[in-house]
């Protein structure tokens, strides 16, 4: 009773799906391996996007708001702290408080941009690999079926030859069939593939548009700590305190010359 309880819940797979690899042959074979790896790879993105995609959470919103009004009283440190150990894994709020915290130490500006571009680059390169792979077995899938049925057809055609022309259309039938089923394999596999890889595209440009109206964001922040930081200035335009008298001078001279120019 074991032995023939075995033998029914195993025959499915000694069944239908042998007998779809022996139709199929060897293309068959490389067709279930790139279903497989496709299957990993979007298995292996969903878990790097739920744990490492960049995005806005509340918290990262709430430094913003912070530094939009008073980018001086802005603390990138204690928001790292603050943000847990899993907020931390959010490349956009890294990238966010690193970029912050140049820009109050004042360093320089254009080194910031860049760094800031190169980092942003890098917090998406995780997804990049993965969706390549994915649009490849896309591609690949429909063109091995076409292989795997041009290969069947020389061999139907060749039984064929070699019978002196006294094959019937029954088996002539049946060796066609078998070569179109790795055509249907391919498109089976290729057409959920091409979907998958045109929705992460998608979800791509919009994490690189949220990178780049967040850096935006921040930058113009910086222009308004550099006001803050720059002290008042005086009617002459510069700064308070400075202690230049010849400005004064200066100015009362050229006054007097304008007014000889006037009079002539």
């Amino acid at each position: 009773m074991p032995d023939s309880s075995l033998y029914s819940s195993a025959e499915p797979f000694n069944g239908p799906l042998a007998q779809l690899f022996e139709m199929g042959g060897p293309v068959m074979m490389v067709l279930a391996a790139l279903a497989v790896i496709g299957f990993v790879t979007f298995l292996y993105l969903m878990l790097i996007g739920a744990f490492y995609a960049p995005r806005l959470t509340r918290h990262l919103k709430g430094f913003m708001k912070v530094w939009q009004q008073t980018p001086a009283d802005a603390q990138p440190e204690t928001s790292r702290q603050q943000a847990g150990a899993v907020g931390r894994l959010n490349p956009l709020l890294q990238l966010v408080l690193d970029t912050a915290k140049a820009c109050q130490e004042q360093r320089d500006q254009a080194r910031i941009r860049t760094t800031a571009a190169r980092d942003a680059q890098q917090a998406l390169q995780p997804f990049e690999a993965p969706l390549k792979i994915i649009e490849v077995i896309a591609a690949l899938a429909p063109l091995l079926g076409l292989l795997g049925t041009v290969m069947g057809m020389i061999d139907a055609f060749g039984a064929m030859a070699a019978s002196e022309g006294r094959a019937n259309a029954t088996q002539l039938s049946g060796g066609i069939y078998e070569a179109l089923t790795t055509t249907a394999a391919g498109l089976v596999i290729a057409i959920p593939f091409a979907a998958l890889a045109a929705w992460i595209e998608f979800r791509l440009r919009r994490l690189h548009a949220t990178i780049n109206s967040t850096l935006v964001t921040v930058l113009n922040g910086a222009d308004g700590l550099e006001l803050a930081t720059a002290g008042p200035k005086n009617e002459l335009g510069q700064e308070a305190g400075t202690g230049d008298s010849r400005a004064p001078q200066d100015f009362a001279a050229r006054s007097r010359q304008r007014l000889a120019h006037a009079t002539g």
